[in-house]
């Protein structure tokens, strides 16, 4: 774990900020800069290892695992290609997941460990932030002296409620991208964004997959997407099951056994490993929001308006912890709107309606705007267009037209 150890501030309660920003990742650090560029005294607690989920465990490690598979499957594409052969492997995975470390540890301390001493008026602190039963916010008991709070503690994988999950070793996103060894096999619960490209990434290093979900790939994107890449996961040996429910986990020594509800009845899916990929829950458990006054929905993520306050009007949220668009760009975005109108009671609106996403698998999926079913539900009328690759010359040249 790396902490910016040197850089930590001693605090006391007799020191005043005029913000106090709990989390130091993404949402967090924008938070901060953004209210220290405005001349605050800044707050930034951090609680684990610095830099949130981007960096340390989301985008940086897998994408970097995503282009190091790349050349196993372009060899064995070849093919396509009149004449030509080509052949690769993953011959040491323990070297190349050192190599995306190795990228992850530089990248914190760039990014965010450096940053710091640039900003003579942002403290930074390790410790665990929690609201006191008389709503004051503390550190590791500490009593905190500050005019506004913004919260940005991020989110974790969520674990599904399936039959003794609780009781296996199943892997998340995060442990599966730290194997030092690779599988034979692998289950992945759940078919979003994580899971698909994790599914990819071990299925192209030679691990045999099964993705699992119960509304097929990309459910909240276009169906005809959806459809189109089930196709291509097919062709690159991914096994797809589309099922009604999850019914019970058990591990038997080195084999998982997931027994789902299939169309024809009950099915049992084994692997070696097993990995949930059903979504993300916001870190609020241990901030004690209840007694800070702090709202939250049934799912633990923190209710904000379009000006990212809370319930309590001198605390704010931003990025994962409230539970929408868990994009880094919109957590920074989020948060700088956060600060912006904490410092100057603004009225700055955080706006998606245009929020473009991308989905790193290959071939890759984008998206900017609305759906077409989230349009029309909004009444807007709606004309569709689809153009395939076999019809444009570039992809027949390159002989790859899939999309």
């Amino acid at each position: 774990m790396s902490t910016p150890s040197k850089y930590e501030t001693r605090i006391s309660e007799n020191q005043h900020w005029d913000i106090c920003v709990v989390g130091a990742g993404s949402a967090g650090f924008s938070a901060a800069i953004t209210a220290a560029d405005a001349g605050a005294k800044v707050l930034l607690i951090g609680f684990g290892t610095i830099g949130g989920t981007c960096v340390n465990v989301g985008c940086v490690p897998s994408k970097a695992l995503m282009r190091a598979v790349e050349p196993v499957f372009l060899a064995s594409a070849s093919a396509r290609f009149a004449g030509v052969q080509a052949q690769a492997q993953i011959s040491d995975w323990a070297a190349l997941n050192q190599q995306k470390q190795d990228l992850v540890d530089q990248l914190r301390q760039a990014k965010y460990i450096d940053v710091l001493p640039g900003y003579d008026n942002v403290s930074y602190v390790q410790g665990e932030a929690r609201f006191a039963k008389n709503g004051v916010l503390q550190v590791d008991g500490t009593d905190i002296r500050t005019d506004k709070i913004i919260l940005a503690t991020g989110a974790h994988a969520a674990t599904p409620d399936i039959s003794n999950i609780e009781n296996t070793s199943f892997l998340t996103s995060t442990s599966a991208l730290e194997l030092e060894e690779l599988p034979v096999s692998m289950t992945i619960v759940g078919a979003g964004y994580i899971g698909v490209e994790i599914a990819q990434i071990f299925s192209r290093a030679g691990v045999e997959v099964n993705l699992v979900s119960r509304r097929g790939l990309l459910p909240e994107g276009e169906p005809e997407i959806s459809e189109a890449l089930s196709g291509y996961f097919r062709e690159e040996g991914i096994n797809l099951h589309r099922v009604k429910s999850y019914e019970h986990v058990e591990e038997n020594g080195d084999e998982f056994l997931l027994h789902v509800r299939g169309e024809t009845g009950l099915e049992t899916i084994g692997a070696q490993k097993l990995m949930l990929a059903t979504g993300r829950a916001a870190n609020t458990k241990g901030l004690n929001l209840m007694d800070g006054g702090v709202h939250m929905r049934p799912n633990g993520s923190i209710i904000v308006d379009a000006q990212m306050c809370t319930s309590r009007e001198d605390v704010y949220a931003a990025g994962d912890v409230t539970g929408q668009d868990q994009f880094v760009y919109m957590a920074a975005y989020g948060a700088k709107i956060a600060a912006k109108n904490a410092l100057n009671n603004g009225a700055l609106r955080y706006d998606n309606s245009i929020m473009p996403s991308v989905v790193f698998c290959d071939p890759q999926v984008a998206d900017v705007g609305l759906s077409e079913a989230k349009a029309a539900a909004k009444g807007i009328e709606v004309k569709t267009s689809i153009f395939t690759l076999d019809n444009l010359p570039r992809a027949l040249a390159a002989r790859d037209t899939r999309g």
